[in-house]
């Protein structure tokens, strides 16, 4: 039977561990949600891959059996968001819609080499000025380049117009449309080290060094746009797709993060944390990026981010790795049997390390074992390293808000995954020395998705309706002294220290 809570926002998540899709209410309540875990594939180390088949065929999945579960049909559903892991990088054929090779996921570091040689020949300033970004793996630019180069035929094919380039975004909005629309949003756009985030374009100089044919690109919209309409086969009748954003954006458009000097941070595969900057494109000087922010309309908006790799992948490999638990629900109960750690601290570094940091070659590590080590006090250990990067970032973001002459941080809004285990939010708390404040929907990325498509389409007025919607579920404040903060923070950066030793 169909709700009366309607009309209905279909959000599209598509992470880097699962593809999830969420029915929200007018009201931002979830109706709804399916879920399924993405495989991932690991063909060397420091190499990450994704099957883009499997991401569009676990996407289409739980999209529709989130609508069953709700009762709805694709009539009752006002419109559709996409939100999705960045930079990860998919090179397909446009004839055939088949991916040329596995997509190249945002961990993945195997150009980490093609980096170095752009930062000796003098890069390193000019993709910081033009896109905001730092000479890294991370982002898709340098993937593209290696595509291009490793995969047969490629090049050729692409200089052809034969083929087609997107992030995550780009690829699910192909397949909906049935290959009708080739085109990404510009948070998205942001992440790939391609776009001048000032001019709101491609940079011609920056494709012409790596190489890449404008022609692969995606059009680049507006945040909060229409970007066309879903086959009306799969879904049993056609949907706008009216908002798209980076999952990271999403989460702070989601948080009703709208004005400058407001931060999010989102616990999940790795952890984001973004302050809004309003119209200024701030320049850190604390490792930190300039991003776009999402939004409606052609004034550009942006923010300061920091990415912390390894956040909530750390209790995966507790799980699978360690085999310390048997799932990753049960790493808050082990944590919390240990008043603390027992001086243990862990540095997951698993795919080198990201802002403020930017260490490709850092690999995890954990010091301070003795004999009465438990697992317990690995467990909480590495719940207490999220919080300690985390912790790095706001630090970091705080200098350059203060340098610049914004406002002090009042509080963090915080969702995703880990948000929702009390103990890491308490811990984020004092390490910060700040209000943690958790809503009451934690799932803000799709939320955000789907406030962007219901402002695109005239379901919301404006932005101060939505922020009279955001709720606040619990408020952790500090309990703990800034003299011992402090220590255990000194402890942490002694021990990042060792883990980028050569």
């Amino acid at each position: 039977m169909t709700s009366t809570r309607g009309p209905f926002l279909l959000a599209l998540d598509q992470g880097t561990s699962s593809s999830r899709s969420m029915v929200f209410d007018r009201s931002g309540q979830v109706v709804a949600t399916a879920q399924r875990e993405l495989p991932q594939i690991y063909p060397q180390p420091g190499w990450v891959e994704h099957d883009p088949l499997e991401i569009w065929r676990g996407q289409l999945a739980t999209a529709q059996d989130a609508l069953r579960q709700a009762g709805l049909g694709a009539g009752d559903v006002h419109a559709l968001g996409i939100t999705n892991q960045r930079e990860t990088t998919v090179l397909w054929d446009r004839r055939t819609g088949r991916p040329l090779h596995h997509a190249m996921v945002w961990q993945d570091r195997r150009t980490a080499p093609l980096c170095e040689q752009l930062r000796a020949e003098g890069w390193a300033e000019p993709v910081a000025e033009r896109t905001g970004l730092v000479l890294d793996p991370y982002f898709s630019a340098t993937k593209l380049a290696w595509l291009l180069e490793q995969v047969p035929g490629a090049r050729s094919r692409a200089e052809r117009g034969e083929l087609a380039f997107g992030t995550v975004d780009s690829w699910l909005i192909w397949q909906l449309t049935g290959g009708r629309v080739h085109a990404t949003d510009v948070t998205n756009a942001a992440r790939t080290m391609l776009f001048d985030i000032h001019r709101g374009q491609w940079d011609a100089v920056l494709l012409e060094r790596l190489q890449i044919p404008e022609s692969l690109l995606p059009e680049v919209r507006p945040s909060s746009s229409h970007f066309g309409d879903s086959d009306a086969r799969l879904f049993g009748h056609a949907l706008p797709i009216a908002g798209v954003a980076g999952d990271q954006q999403s989460a702070l458009f989601g948080q009703a993060c709208f004005d400058a000097g407001m931060a999010k941070n989102t616990y999940g595969t790795g952890c984001f944390v973004l302050m809004h900057t309003g119209a200024t494109a701030q320049r850190s000087q604390h490792g930190l990026l300039t991003t776009r922010a999402a939004g409606r309309g052609d004034a550009p908006q942006f923010a300061l981010e920091g990415s912390v790799f390894v956040g909530g992948a750390v209790v995966q490999w507790l799980r699978d790795g360690l085999r310390a638990i048997a799932s990753s629900a049960e790493v808050g109960t082990l944590a919390g049997s240990v008043p603390d750690s027992g001086g243990v601290m862990m540095v997951p570094a698993f795919a080198g390390l990201g802002a403020p940091y930017w260490n490709a070659g850092a690999r995890g590590i954990i010091t301070g074992l003795t004999r009465g080590t438990s697992m317990a006090h690995v467990a909480r250990a590495a719940l207490e390293s999220i919080a300690f990067q985390s912790a790095v970032l706001l630090a970091a973001m705080s200098r350059d808000v203060e340098a610049a002459g914004g406002q002090p941080l009042a509080e963090l809004r915080v969702d995703g995954g880990a948000s929702v285990n009390d103990l890491l939010m308490q811990f984020q708390a004092d390490l910060l020395g700040l209000a943690v404040v958790r809503p009451r929907v934690t799932e803000t990325t799709a939320l955000g998705a789907a406030c962007l498509a219901g402002l695109s389409t005239g379901l919301f007025a404006d932005v101060q309706e939505l922020s009279a919607a955001w709720q606040v579920e619990r408020r952790f404040v500090p309990t703990m002294s800034r003299d011992q903060a402090e220590a255990l923070m000194a402890r942490w950066e002694h021990a990042v220290r060792q883990a980028v030793a050569e």
